[in-house]
C-alpha cells in the first residue's frame, strides 16, 4: 500500500511533534516559573509574620518604667504632720528627762526592750534602744476604747514594733522612730502604715537591724 502524500503546504508529522513537546516544555517552564513566584511570595510573608510576632513580643515583654520621684510610694511619700529631730545616741543608766513625750530617741539603757504588744506602761529608756535599732513604737492614751486598742494591735507587724499605753500623750495615738513622730487620732488613720513603711527598720536608725529580741520584757507583755 503507498503511504499517503502530505498536503501540499501542510506540516509534517515530525514538525507536528516537535512543535507539540516545544508547547509543552513552555508549558512547563511557564508553571516553574509560577511555583517559584508563588514559594517566594509565601517565603516573604512568612518572613513578615516572624517579624512581627518577634516585634510583638519585644514590645509586650519591655520592662516598666521606673516609677518617677513623685510617684506615691509609700516609703518615699511625705506623712502629713510629721515632725523630725536631732536626737543623738549614748548608753547611760538610770532615768533619762527627754524633750519628746513619748520620746524619739536619745540617751537611753544599754539593754533594749523585747518588742511586742505590752498592755502596760513600758520604761522610756529601754524602748528608746528599740528605736536606735530600727523599731517603730506605738503608744496610745490608756483611755483610748478597747475597741480601738484592740484594731490597733492588729495593725501591729510581727517584728520591731512595740505598742503600749502611754500616759499624758498629746493625741491618742503617737507613732515614734528615731528622730520622727507622727500625732494622730483614729485606728484607721492611713499614716500608721505610712509611718510603719518609712521608718521600720530604716537606714533613719543608727542601727538598723540590731536585735529586738533577748533583751527585757517589761511588765504586761502580751
Amino acid at each position: 500500500m503507498t503511504p499517503a502524500t502530505p498536503t501540499p503546504g501542510s506540516p509534517s508529522p515530525k514538525a507536528s511533534r516537535e512543535s507539540k513537546i516545544e508547547a509543552m516544555r513552555a508549558a512547563e517552564k511557564h508553571r516553574t516559573r509560577v511555583r517559584r513566584a508563588a514559594i517566594t511570595i509565601a517565603s516573604v510573608a512568612a518572613v513578615a509574620v516572624i517579624a512581627l510576632v518577634v516585634t510583638s513580643i519585644v514590645l509586650t515583654s519591655k520592662p516598666a518604667a521606673a516609677p518617677s520621684a513623685g510617684s506615691s510610694n509609700s516609703a518615699n511619700a511625705e506623712i502629713r504632720g510629721l515632725t523630725s529631730y536631732s536626737n543623738t545616741a549614748g548608753h547611760v543608766q538610770g532615768p533619762v528627762t527627754y524633750d519628746q513625750t513619748p520620746p524619739a530617741g536619745g540617751p537611753h539603757n544599754a539593754i533594749w526592750l523585747n518588742c511586742g504588744i505590752y498592755t502596760e506602761p513600758v520604761p522610756n529608756e529601754n524602748a528608746v534602744h528599740d528605736l536606735e535599732h530600727g523599731a517603730v513604737w506605738v503608744t496610745y492614751d490608756p483611755s483610748l476604747p478597747a475597741e480601738s486598742v484592740s484594731k490597733l494591735r492588729e495593725r501591729m507587724p510581727s517584728t520591731y514594733s512595740v505598742l503600749s499605753p502611754y500616759p499624758g500623750l498629746p493625741a491618742p495615738i503617737v507613732l515614734s522612730a528615731w528622730n520622727a513622730q507622727v500625732t494622730v487620732s483614729s485606728v484607721t488613720d492611713p499614716r500608721i502604715s505610712q509611718f510603719f513603711e518609712k521608718y521600720r527598720n530604716s537606714g533613719n536608725a543608727p542601727e538598723p537591724g540590731a536585735p529586738c529580741t533577748g533583751g527585757l520584757d517589761a511588765p504586761g507583755k502580751l
